[in-house]
């Protein structure tokens, strides 16, 4: 998948870093470089940073980083190739031709194409005699044909391959259809059967307005009730939301997360298009992070059943992580937005206005919840509930909406406010005793590699390792010295197998007479690519002079010249008394 050298750097000349970026994340210069809170994670301190020297971005909080097509690769969701080509298209640049292997662009362009003419097979279904039992169920949940057609919603009769059939008519292969799980392969491997059977459909839909996946729910008593599209080359369940196409257009800056399809399309029915909801899966914090590109505010809007409350609980802390400010709707009688809606007739959508305007934030909904778990009657009860909540005050960041807080319940339940005060003061040094602990231990762990995934072999031979890390460090941002490197130092001399890889790539790009990172989001992984990055500004703060370059040289020989446990296996008896001769030599 290699493109020339030459529109590599054209396209990232093109797509300068910075302002690729600002589309995304609010940045402010820091010195030379741009800061900014990074789009892949939570927090509240910005650890995202912008190097505009060298066109590459890092995060210190969650370690990613790259260049501008790595970003784009991560923020879209897309493979390098479709990074390239939103990149190129973004700057008015041509793909050079045959240069490339399009193979699985092309299988994503197919995917798309078979899922947009499975939802028109879909809708058309819903509207004839075999789809007569989705539309009266829908009909009978109030949604309008309007409203039908807008989502695109449709029916998957009882056949086992109604939609491979017409599919296969369209020119579509098996494995295509399989790719796009659309279809399921027989156990026997003879032939696909369609996945979705007598299911009314919710196509889903992403914010370019292609149909990436499909959820359904089935007609019958049966498990399980929804079934969604499983992740494939186009759709990742954990980093989308339902109806985020309509939000996003919908000119509010705030969002109302639902738990279902069938709540969003009340809602949204109701005159709300900014209502969303997850896949299937609980909140995930690429779903957060995701929302924090299109709004500054969710509301949750959740179940009132217990299961509706855990997972309201959970999505707050997610949510205030990601830095959005967070509402909570207490739907009355403990109905769930769409059978609320609903049982108001005519007055559904102004009643589900009131509800939505009227309800607290996250804090006062928290507190509310608390309190109903202590008797404040009685002493005893008082001071179980205040010390709970003085821990949910204590977690809040801004003093003036703490000391509006601690009015307000010392106001409630007659105790001075200062007393309270004092009591989430003392929480919040503690609170930020724990977290400068957490800082180093991470600090910590990140220098000797225990919780390193990538590099997992640091922490096995942490010298060799900190000085073969070193070295490609130097050579990247020395090219000139690859050549008395080579001289001085084989690849086999390293004991890290990443490490190798870096130094075995790095230097044949150079003595190739190729900038050393142009092209490193197509030959290594986001995890490689962000390790190398982290690598790189760890070690690039510290002066690099030719001097340290053979240092670094001088240890990766010592280390290579020690004997492990399995060098010492494979050695003939004559080699290994020879090898205790040089020890006693030595010593002497």
């Amino acid at each position: 998948m290699a493109f020339p050298e030459s529109f590599l750097q054209e396209l990232k000349l093109r797509n300068d870093i910075t302002d690729v970026v600002s589309s995304y994340v609010n940045l402010k210069r820091r010195g030379r470089n741009m800061v900014g809170l990074c789009p892949f994670h939570g927090e509240k301190t910005p650890s995202f940073n912008i190097y505009t020297e060298n066109g590459s971005f890092y995060c210190f909080g969650c370690g990613t980083g790259g260049d501008v097509i790595t970003f784009i690769m991560r923020i879209e969701n897309l493979d390098y190739l479709d990074a390239v080509k939103f990149l190129a298209q973004r700057a008015g640049l041509e793909l050079p031709e045959d240069s490339y292997d399009d193979s699985m662009s092309r299988l994503r362009l197919k995917i798309f194409e078979a899922n947009r003419e499975a939802a028109r097979f879909y809708y058309d279904s819903l509207y004839q005699s075999s789809g007569k039992q989705g539309l009266d169920y829908l009909h009978g949940r109030a949604l309008s044909d309007k409203t039908i057609r807008r989502f695109g919603l449709g029916f998957a009769d009882d056949s086992w391959s109604s939609l491979c059939s017409h599919l296969r008519s369209k020119g579509f292969s098996d494995s295509e259809l399989v790719a796009a799980n659309l279809a399921v392969k027989h156990k026997n491997g003879n032939g696909i059967y369609d996945r979705f059977r007598n299911r009314v459909m919710f196509p889903i839909i992403d914010i370019r307005g292609n149909v990436i996946a499909f959820g359904g729910r089935i007609m019958a008593d049966e498990k399980p009730k929804y079934l969604n599209t499983s992740d494939t080359p186009v759709f990742k369940k954990s980093t989308n939301l339902f109806s985020l196409n309509n939000a996003k257009n919908s000119g509010s800056r705030t969002l109302i997360l639902c738990e279902g399809y069938m709540d969003v399309i009340a809602v949204n029915q109701a005159g709300f298009a900014n209502a969303v909801a997850t896949l299937g899966t609980a909140l995930t914090a690429e779903q957060a992070m995701l929302m924090k590109r299109y709004a500054d505010e969710v509301i949750i809007c959740y179940d009132a059943d217990e299961a509706g409350q855990k997972a309201t609980a959970r999505a707050i802390s997610i949510l205030r992580n990601s830095g959005l400010s967070v509402r909570v709707v207490n739907i009355p009688n403990g109905k769930d937005p769409d059978e609320f809606i609903r049982s108001h007739g005519s007055d559904g959508p102004a009643a589900f206005r009131a509800v939505i305007e009227n309800c607290g934030n996250d804090i006062e909904y928290r507190l509310s919840k608390l309190k109903k778990q202590f008797n404040t009657e009685i002493t005893d009860g008082k001071i179980a509930y205040l010390e709970e909540a003085a821990k949910i005050v204590s977690a809040i960041s801004s003093p003036i909406e703490q000391d509006i807080y601690a009015s307000r319940l010392s106001s409630e339940l007659g105790i001075e406010k200062e007393a309270f005060l004092r009591q989430v003061k003392k929480l919040d040094r503690k609170n930020q005793r724990e977290l400068r602990s957490k800082q180093m231990r991470k600090i910590r762990s990140d220098l000797n590699g225990t919780t390193d995934r990538i590099n997992t072999e640091h922490r096995k031979q942490p010298r060799s390792s900190s000085a073969e890390e070193a070295l490609v460090v130097h050579m990247i941002n020395n090219p000139d010295s690859a050549n008395e490197i080579a001289n001085l130092l084989t690849a086999d001399k390293f004991s890290n197998s990443l490490i190798k890889r870096y130094y075995v790539y790095f230097l044949n790009r150079i003595q190739s007479g190729l900038e050393p990172l142009t092209n490193i989001s197509a030959d290594f992984t986001g995890d490689e690519i962000s390790k190398l990055y982290q690598l790189i500004n760890r070690y690039s703060r510290v002066t690099s002079t030719p001097q340290a370059m053979r240092e670094y040289i001088d240890v990766i020989l010592d280390e290579d010249s020690k004997l492990t446990e399995d060098k010492i296996s494979s050695m003939s008896p004559q080699e290994l008394s020879e090898y205790i001769a040089r020890l006693k030599k030595n010593k002497q």
